[in-house]
Parts: C-alpha cells; structure tokens; sequence
C-alpha cells in the first residue's frame, strides 16, 4: 500500500496482486463424446481456451466428465471463466469453476509426536518421566470382619449413632427362612412345599426437622 499527501488530505493506492488466485479452472457439464480417443470435439474445446493462453494445459478425468485447464497466469484463467462460464458447447452449458489449490507443507507422512505416542495400543515408548506404579498392600479390616461375624438373624444392630443433626443408622437383620433349625434340608428337597414369606424391611424415618435447630 502507497500513501500519498497533497493539500492536507491523504490518498491511499493499494497494490492489488493476483499471486492467490487460482490458475486452473474445472470444466463440468461437457458432452460425453469430449471424453473419446480422437475425438474432434477436443480440437474445438482447446481452441476455446488457447485463445486466453497459449500454453494452457489439459486433463481430461472421463470417470467424473471433468477437465482441468491449467493456465500459466491467473488472469488468464479468470478471463477465461467470465467469457466462457455457462456458454453453450455442442448442445451443452458448460460450467467453469476454480480450481482449489491444497497446499501440504510436507509430501511424506510424519510419525506422531512423541507426546501421544503413550496412547497408542501397544505404545511405541512410555512418556518421558513415565515409571511403573506399584500395587499397594491389600488392607484387611478385621474390625469389620468381627463385627460381621456377629450378626445374627432377628436382630438390629446400630452402625452409627444419633447427633443433635443427624439420624443414626441401624441395620436389622432378616430372620432365617428355616426358623433357625440347622437340621432342616436344602432348597432342592423343598420344592413342593410352600416357601414362608420374606418379612417386611422396615425403613428408617427420619427425625423431624425444627427449623430453629442450627444445621
């Protein structure tokens, strides 16, 4: 961009370059007879566009009917597409459009960084930093075993005591289906007798709630 000023106002030119734009158009919409070996249809389709280059080339893809014209200037090509685009050709409007340029910084595949390379299944290498955890030594609670030891069926058992703000906990424990009697024969001897019903498991209430009481 230029500036210049003259009388106290300022004018701005701005250089406009053409580098970006596309040299190459795609042609769609063409007759199928375009697409054969000597065909005189293709003489009559470049003639077309060597009047706007020379040295324009072409690639002719029959399994989609598209044909890349590759110009040497992209002004050449943008001419060529506002004279041309939706003309009739041999019975047909043909269609012209940009080509669109993918630019790949690098044409061989590069390996993951080294970062991620952890989450592959089995992994390349471990991390940097990266050491074997060891299992920690399974801990036994016997105060726990005991107390389970204990229980019984028919009675209750309190796990947590009461507080001025919270209930306590009480478990009570199903009687047995047999009534207690150890001698009595398994589940597969009793089949056609009627099995007793399981009692009730009575749920805990909750205390009531004061709203002046300090939670």
């Amino acid at each position: 961009m230029q500036q210049t000023e003259k009388g106290g106002t300022e004018e701005a030119t701005v250089d406009v370059k053409f580098t970006d734009l596309p040299n190459a158009l795609i042609a769609c919409k063409v007759p199928e007879d375009l697409f054969s070996e000597g065909s005189s249809l293709k003489t009559t389709f470049e003639a077309l566009f060597r009047s706007f280059d020379p040295e324009v080339q072409f690639q002719y893809f029959k399994s989609f009917r598209r044909v890349r014209i590759s110009f040497s200037d992209a002004l050449a090509a943008a001419e060529a597409r506002l004279r041309l685009h939706k003309t009739d050709f041999s019975g047909k409007e043909m269609r012209l459009y940009f080509a669109q340029s993918v630019h790949i910084g690098n044409p061989r595949l590069e390996p993951p960084k080294p970062d991620k390379q952890f989450l592959i299944s089995p992994p390349a290498s471990p991390p940097v930093g990266w050491s074997q955890s060891l299992d920690a030594t399974p801990v036994v609670n016997y105060d726990l075993l005991c107390a389970i030891s204990k229980l019984g069926p028919g009675g209750k058992y309190e796990l947590h005591t009461a507080t001025p703000t919270t209930p306590s906990v009480v478990v009570h424990v199903c009687d047995d289906e047999r009534g207690g009697d150890s001698s009595a024969p398994d589940d597969s001897d009793q089949d056609d007798k009627p099995r007793p019903l399981r009692p009730k498991i009575v749920q805990t209430r909750r205390p009531d709630y004061t709203p002046g009481e300090e939670q």
